[in-house]
């Protein structure tokens, strides 16, 4: 018989993670005076769910595969008035148009401070379109109209309940019943600094029949620290409207950026979203498009490239809440390095809402062996008469597209440039202008130029 010598097994003391820090953000933050008295209220409803709502955990579906423990809530701060003047300049190129034609109007939103300009026909015609300090004095009724509808509710989460409670900036777009705006307006969120909160609403509000083009950009250098974004996009898009939105994001590598989105489009109404990210550390975006009238449509086209150890996670619903509604969505991302995208996507289709045609796809190309891409699409139907489709791949660069390309005397490096930029082709033929294609076009040669192959 043969004793064996007892094996002492040891184990490494797990580390817990820090916990998430709480934001240092107080009530008397709120924004007051000029907001009207039911503005300044549902501000403050909102300040009471946000204290009352814990950080976003993992545990929570929505948050499961986007981690918030390395933000250092408590270090934020908001921007004192005129903050941008000892900031980093706001480059000359990012107010060029990238739309068809010169701008129409500018609002650009800086730390403490705004530049807004409005062509005075559109002015005479009724139509307002300037920044959110300037509409709470100027137009109350209208912030009013906005707060009664609350497109994105505070309740939705603690990132949209903070941005409604305490935005320090924003924009406002009002076009009247039948107004047609040909030349596109401009807004721009610079946001530059080390430790600041930079909080938003951007609301947009189409009357029936009115017509509009409107491309907004975030924007800032990368710094060494963290920042913050936190913001809201309400948009509203009356029967027979029409709107182009084109949203980009150029964040600095250092920022946290949060924002919640939803779209309404009322009847025969339609909506041309274009969304464009190169940007932020980490990104957590819900955007929703509702179909609420008989006949809406909404097409959303997304561009995303990530690289070093970016993170984005994108949240899409298409809510066909009305019968004869379409719905459109193809998003294609690139990733390399140790960068991460999430993609989670629902096509919903309430009951009654018969002869809806709603497609989603998500579409990854892998460019390193430490990257990572989760695409989840999903179906929710609850009428009859139907047609509903949707689709996602997360792959490499095909061995035999490369091979292709070397029998002509193309080298490996330059014939895996040459895919990538094929694969956004059919994104980039979905962008009605010229200037956002060759704004992405430029962000694809400048992340692909540091690319060494797989």
């Amino acid at each position: 018989m043969t004793s064996e010598k007892p094996q002492i097994v040891t184990r490494a003391r797990r580390v817990e993670a820090p916990a998430i820090q709480k934001f240092a953000f107080t009530r008397d933050q709120v924004p007051g005076l000029p907001a009207s008295a039911p503005v300044t209220e549902f501000r403050q409803r909102a300040w009471a769910l946000f204290e009352s709502m814990p950080m976003p955990a993992s545990t929570e579906e929505a948050w499961r595969r986007t981690d918030l423990r390395g933000l250092k809530a408590d270090s934020f701060r908001l921007p004192e008035k005129d903050a941008y003047l000892d900031l980093a300049a706001l480059p000359e190129h990012l107010l060029k148009p990238l739309a068809d034609g010169e701008h129409a109007g500018e609002v650009i939103m800086m730390p403490g401070g705004v530049q807004v300009r409005l062509a005075d026909e559109l002015a005479r015609q009724g139509v307002v379109f300037t920044d959110l300090r300037t509409a709470e004095a100027r137009f109350p009724q209208l912030l009013e109209r906005f707060t009664a509808k609350s497109l994105v509710k505070p309740a939705e989460g603690k990132f949209a309940a903070l941005s409604l409670a305490l935005a320090n900036t924003g924009m406002v777009l009002y076009v009247p019943r039948g107004v047609t705006i040909e030349q596109p307006l401009h807004s721009l969120l610079w946001a530059p600094g080390v430790g600041l909160a930079h909080i938003s609403n951007l609301l947009v509000w189409l009357e029936d029949g009115a017509s509009a083009t409107l491309v907004h950009e975030s924007a800032s250098p990368t710094e060494a620290g963290q920042s913050m974004h936190a913001g809201t996009v309400e948009i509203y898009v009356g029967s027979g409207a029409n709107l182009r939105f084109v949203e980009l994001q150029s964040l600095g590598e250092h920022l946290y950026n949060f924002t919640h989105e939803r779209v309404q489009v009322a009847s025969d109404g339609n909506l041309d979203w274009v969304f464009g990210a190169m940007g932020g550390l980490v990104t957590k975006n819900f955007s929703d498009l509702d179909l609420v009238g008989r006949g809406a449509s909404g097409r959303m086209s997304g561009f995303y490239f990530t690289e070093h150890n970016q993170h984005l996670d994108y949240d899409s619903q298409q809510n066909h809440l009305s019968p004869n509604t379409t719905s459109d969505l193809l998003f294609k991302g690139a990733l390399v390095d140790e960068s991460r995208a999430v993609w989670q996507g629902m096509i919903y289709v309430a009951p009654g809402a018969q002869k809806t045609d709603g497609y989603q796809a998500n579409r990854n190309l892998i460019l390193s062996r430490n990257a990572r891409a989760d695409s989840l699409p999903g179906l929710e139907i609850q009428a009859d008469d139907v047609r509903c489709t949707h689709g996602a791949t997360v792959g490499k660069i095909d061995r035999d597209q490369i091979f292709y390309l070397r029998a002509r005397g193309i080298p490996k490096l330059e014939a895996e440039r040459l895919i990538v930029e094929g694969f956004f082709d059919p994104i980039m033929q979905r962008i009605p202008f010229e200037g956002v294609r060759q704004r992405f076009q430029e962000a694809i040669h400048e992340k692909m130029s540091a690319y060494q192959g797989l």
